[in-house]
Parts: C-alpha cells; structure tokens; sequence
C-alpha cells in the first residue's frame, strides 16, 4: 500500500466553547505540496499546530509515517509519549511560523547551525557547511554573519526556513509565512518555497496566497467553521468548486 506521510484522522480540537476543529481528516502524500486555504479563524493554523503536537486534540489521530504524533504503542494499546520522546518525533517535521523566531542574539550562521550541533549532534565544521549551502539555497550566503536586526522581514523568514531545513525534516508545514511581510518582500520567500516544491519536498502550507496555492499545490484544501469543507487539485478548487461556500470565498479574494 501507498500509504500517506502524513495521515490526519478525525481530529476534533475545542478552546473552551469554541469548537476550532471538527473531525478534519487530510492524507499527504510524500512529495507533495497541500495548501490550506480559508477565511480567518476556520481552524487552519490550530490544524498545523494540532500536526506537530504544540496543541493536542481533544480527538483524533495524526500519523507520520505511520506512527501516531504524540503516542507509543505498547502492546495493543496507545500510550502518550514523554517530552523527550516527543522531541525526537517533532525534528522530522520543520515549522515556519508567520514570526520569525530567530535569536536575535546569534548570528544568521548561529541560527541555522544551533539546532544541527545541539539537537543532532553534528560537528561544527559540517553544520557550518550545511548552513552555507542552505543560505545559498535561501539567496542569503553574503548574511551569514550578520544579525537578524539587520535583515529586512523576508530575509528573516528566509533563514527561518533555512534553519527548518537544517534539522532534515521529512516534513514542512508553513504557517501562513508572509502574513508579516510587506508586499514587496513576499516574493522572495514564495520563491524560495516554490523551489523546495519542485525539489520535492512534502510541504503542508496555511496560506492567503492564492496564486501561490493555484500555481505550486498538488493539493488544495478549502476549511471553514473548522471544518474541511472542500479538498482537490487547484484546477478543481480554483475554476470549478463544488460547495458555495468556497464559491463565495474565492470570489472575495481572487
């Protein structure tokens, strides 16, 4: 069987009354790029969070690679993990938030090389050529020893998803990464996604960039209310959607 990298199962997350998730079910495929799309508070950034385990749902499963998110097995039942083991589990998927999150204390080389040499236990000569050849990747090699207070916005999430990329992950899942950006900054950081797309790497993407979900998604999957209410090829969602709902979504933002 061909089974899914990422399998989401019935997940069902609530904040207090507000019911954010409701029995979502989603399967990614390895090398494929799915976009979530959908209007404010529809539940895609908890979706993602819910993926890597920053928010446990109240049900459901996620797997990757088969293995459930957050539990062991032992035996014929389901145990949760320890911290430590669930750290291990989370360095097999990378994470671009809208922030930046980087140390702004550490230099951009610093930033993409920390988590290799502290977390995996790579040696410093070869995080540091990892990290170049990912800073050329990210059109950043002339920054690598400057600070991220010099950068400008789109540079600073260039090396966030640079430093993402060093840890290896089987997985990237973006969360709406140029939100925060001014609108001439965005196209640098959607190229440098663009560019992991066709590499082939498996990318799970929040996003209010339509052109980018129409153009570089395999997958596109409309949620509303927390609800998935809509999933296909671009092609399907974007010319010839079947619910009215996504209908009048898309005839707001296109």
């Amino acid at each position: 069987m061909n089974l899914p990298l990422l399998r989401i199962e019935q997940v069902n997350k609530s904040f207090g009354r507000n019911h954010v998730l409701r029995d979502v079910s989603l399967d990614v495929h390895a090398g494929q790029v799915q976009c979530v799309i959908g209007p404010s508070g529809s539940g895609k950034s908890t979706l993602l969070r819910c993926v890597n385990w920053l928010e446990v749902p109240d049900s459901g499963h996620v797997y990757l690679e088969g293995e459930p998110i957050g539990f062991r097995w032992k035996g014929a039942s389901l145990h949760e993990m320890t911290s430590a083991q669930l750290a291990v589990q989370r360095r097999q998927m990378g994470m671009v938030f809208q922030g930046f999150h980087l140390f702004p204390h550490r230099r951009v080389i610093e930033n993409v090389t920390e988590g290799p040499i502290i977390v995996n236990g790579l040696d410093r000569k070869s995080a540091r050529e990892q990290a170049m050849d990912l800073l050329s990747k990210v059109g950043l090699a002339e920054k690598a020893d400057a600070f991220p207070e010099s950068l400008s916005g789109g540079q600073m999430q260039r090396v966030a998803i640079a430093r993402s990329l060093a840890m290896r992950p089987k997985l990237m899942l973006f969360d709406e990464p140029t939100s925060a950006l001014d609108p001439e900054l965005v196209g640098d950081v959607l190229d440098v996604m663009k560019d992991l797309a066709y590499e082939g790497m498996t990318m799970v993407v929040v996003t209010h960039e339509m052109a980018f979900a129409r153009d570089v998604a395999d997958h596109v999957v409309f949620m509303d209310g927390g609800c998935l209410v809509e999933a296909g090829p671009p092609e399907q969602i974007f010319a010839a959607p079947e619910h009215e709902r996504t209908r009048s979504f898309l005839s707001r933002v296109l």
